[in-house]
């Protein structure tokens, strides 16, 4: 009764705070109203966002192409005039411009000491100092060093190399290096299995792979599987000496620094490629197969370029952080772009990037905190985790702060909408959620996988940033669409970008249809100079993929978008993510999964529809900390995290919890799964379960748990 009756004042000492902190914003609002209106003026940024970003030039019955209307940009006007159009010149281009402006930065790395952690476990942390810069001239002159090493070398003798590294400052050097020796640079994610590595080395017979001292190792193995490979150069470690010793033998082991050494004294003539030359082979991460390698010409890099200088705001203090696989288009691009504009980078992986990552030492600065940068790129699933981090965190701060807090975020959801910005409530309030990053980002780029609403809109909101969304493929080298920077709104991917077209065509079989109301639907198709020739090798899947027409190379995406009448995109379905129940009902399963990723209990999912069956299933990875506050408030104690995903009670548990989620999210009931299954191990590129971009690789999900499958369904 007592525990009672203090739960109850409590309850209401919490409600009397909120309440007037409530009260104290209507009387804050009621007298800086008029202020903010003035200096803010938010009828400017609703119409801004609301206005027309493209329009259809061409319609029928079966399709209708939309093209952007904005003029180009000051960029890519500069880019045309002074005849950039390979990757080379713009090296060149950009070094004479921004000279000795900091480029490209490196952490240093002190030592790696032992560090006692308070359950008496002992971890390796590193103690690190500042980031090392080289100037826009010093990259320039660098990659021109490295280039010559290679040709006395004798690793320019076959024109594809294979780039197989970490993202970090030499790997981009590595490229542009290639770049000036008219080869082709074959890039593969340095988390895929042996197999799926040999694969891409071998169908580009290339002789030299580019590496570094992390993933050397690794080459023990792989080289009995690519006869063909003579010469191995690995990037060196910051502290450790690599080991060379146990590779195959008659294949050359080379220090990076000695390619840069032998480079610094010779003469040897560079040979610059044209803009209809291949500059990468970019292997997929091969979510429905086996990776397949995409062409991409100078040409093409150039194109996508030009597009995203016109979509995305440059300002002058901007630094970016790159972490995401360089391997992955879309960083490949998103660097480059700061490259182009002078943007300085500086290099950061998953273990250092902030002050509580697993490698950094107590006392110890993550490099967000040291470089402070202004913008940086994520996949969804890492804004996903974010979001979530966020919501935990307010959980667990008490009562009293999880009121408040919600009361901010209600209040700056509604003012944000109207076009209002809220300086107090970012400051008092989501200030410290904003210095997990170092404080000063501004801008986040996302793109690989759609993005759900609520988490854009969490992120945003809680960060004080702006998320802008963009649409693109390998194939379409990674430009399609990008976010106008002024649109307000959630969930879109914004409109085509200044250097392509996009085309809707029906789809008969799923009803998507251009003349859809309100808003046509149907498979989005893209063309322009910006998409690919085709696959490597693969004559008959590029013959079904790509086509030439109306003068232009264009691609069918096989993903399926709506265009809303500003001219911006929402993508809604895929068609290798379409599946027809037993009584005709049509169900998305990238969509349901993208909803359900939302709630607190869920890590991982992958949804499973069997067309002989009304209902689907769901392989859920759960989250650690939720599955046990759910499984205590059920009554259910266990000793491990297995044993609780293998408890019945625990799983019809989580499979309600799903079922009132998906309600919240307004999916139907059909698309809603009457089965779950808990999965015990997190889902890693290195399983070979999603790719690099942590994209699910749904038929490997679907065959390692096929038994579980089959059970949920006999169930």
């Amino acid at each position: 009764m007592i525990v009672d009756d203090k739960q109850e004042m409590d309850n209401l000492w919490v409600t009397g705070a909120v309440s007037a902190v409530k009260a104290l914003s209507y009387v804050y609002d009621l007298f800086t109203f008029p202020v903010y209106l003035i200096l803010q003026r938010p009828w400017d940024k609703r119409k801004a966002s609301r206005r027309i970003k493209a329009k259809p030039v061409h319609k029928d019955e079966h399709s209708i192409l939309y093209r952007n209307i904005d003029s180009i940009g000051q960029m890519h006007a500069t880019l045309v005039r002074e005849k950039i159009d390979t990757l080379e010149k713009m090296l060149k281009y950009v070094a004479s411009i921004h000279g000795n402006k900091r480029c490209l930065g490196t952490r240093q790395i002190f030592a790696e000491e032992d560090e006692l952690q308070p359950n008496g476990r002992v971890f390796k942390k590193y103690k690190m100092g500042e980031y090392k810069w080289k100037s826009f001239v010093e990259i320039e002159k660098l990659a021109t060093t490295v280039s010559r090493g290679m040709k006395e070398l004798g690793l320019t003798v076959k024109k594809n190399v294979v780039i197989f590294a970490e993202t970090r400052a030499e790997w981009m050097v590595a490229a542009h290096a290639c770049f000036k020796q008219n080869l082709t640079i074959v890039t593969i994610y340095s988390t895929l299995g042996d197999d799926a590595i040999a694969h891409g080395i071998n169908e580009t017979e290339v002789d030299t792979v580019i590496t570094s001292y992390d993933l050397l190792p690794k080459f023990k193995r792989i080289l009995q599987k690519v006869p063909e490979v003579k010469n191995i150069v690995f990037m060196e470690d910051q502290l450790k000496e690599a080991d060379v010793t146990g590779f195959k033998e008659g294949v050359r082991i080379i220090p990076f620094q000695e390619v840069v050494k032998v480079g610094s004294t010779s003469t040897a003539t560079l040979t610059p490629p044209t803009s209809d030359d291949t500059a990468i082979i970019m292997y997929t991460s091969g979510s429905t197969g086996v990776p397949k390698g995409v062409i991409l010409s100078h040409k093409n890099v150039i194109t996508t370029l030009k597009g995203y200088c016109d979509a995305v705001v440059i300002e002058n203090d901007d630094v970016f952080l790159g972490y995401l696989p360089l391997a992955h288009v879309f960083e490949l691009l998103s660097e480059s772009v700061c490259l182009l504009n002078g943007v300085p980078i500086g290099y950061s992986s998953s273990l250092t990037m902030i002050d509580s990552s697993s490698k950094i030492q107590k006392g110890c600065k993550g490099d967000a905190s040291v470089l402070h940068p202004t913008c940086l790129t994520a996949v969804p699933l890492i804004l996903d985790r974010i979001s979530k981090g966020i919501a935990e965190k307010v959980k667990k701060s008490g009562p009293f702060r999880q009121a408040i807090f919600n009361f901010a975020y209600q209040y700056k959801l509604k003012w944000t909408r109207r076009g209002y910005d809220t300086p107090i409530f970012d400051k008092l309030i989501f200030g410290a959620a904003k210095q997990v990053l170092g404080g000063r980002v501004r801008l986040i780029l996302t793109g690989g996988a759609p993005l759900s609403p609520e988490t854009h809109m969490q992120v945003k909101l809680c960060l004080c940033v702006t998320v802008t969304q963009g649409y693109g493929l390998t194939e379409t080298c990674s430009g399609a669409t990008v976010m106008d920077p002024y649109d307000r709104s959630y969930g879109r991917v914004g409109a085509p970008t200044t250097v392509c077209d996009i085309c809707l065509e029906n789809w008969e079989e799923a009803g998507y249809r251009v003349t859809d109301v309100p808003h046509p639907r149907g498979e989005i198709i893209v063309g322009g100079d910006n998409i690919s020739a085709g696959y490597y090798k693969l004559p008959d899947k590029t013959k079904e993929d790509f086509f030439f027409k109306d003068g232009k190379q264009w691609f069918r995406t096989g993903d399926i978008g709506e265009f809303h009448p500003d001219g911006a995109i929402k993508i809604i379905d895929r068609k290798k993510d379409l599946v027809k129940l037993q009584f005709g009902e049509y169900v998305s399963l990238g969509k349901v999964e993208s909803e359900l990723k939302t709630c607190q209990l869920v890590e991982n999912i992958c949804v499973y529809g069997d067309s002989s069956k009304n209902f689907t299933v769901a392989l859920v990875v759960p989250n650690h900390h939720h599955l046990e506050e759910l499984a205590s408030s059920i009554g259910v104690t266990a000793t491990s995290f297995e044993d609780l995903c293998n408890n019945s009670q625990v799983e019809k548990a989580v499979l309600q919890a799903l079922v009132e989620h998906s309600k919240k999210c307004n999916l139907q009931k059909f698309e809603i799964p009457g089965a779950v299954k808990l999965v015990t191990e997190s889902w890693s590129p290195d399983m070979g379960l999603v790719t690099a971009a942590f994209k699910l690789k749904r038929k490997a999900v679907q065959e390692r748990y096929k038994n579980e499958i089959s059970r949920m369904y006999a169930s």
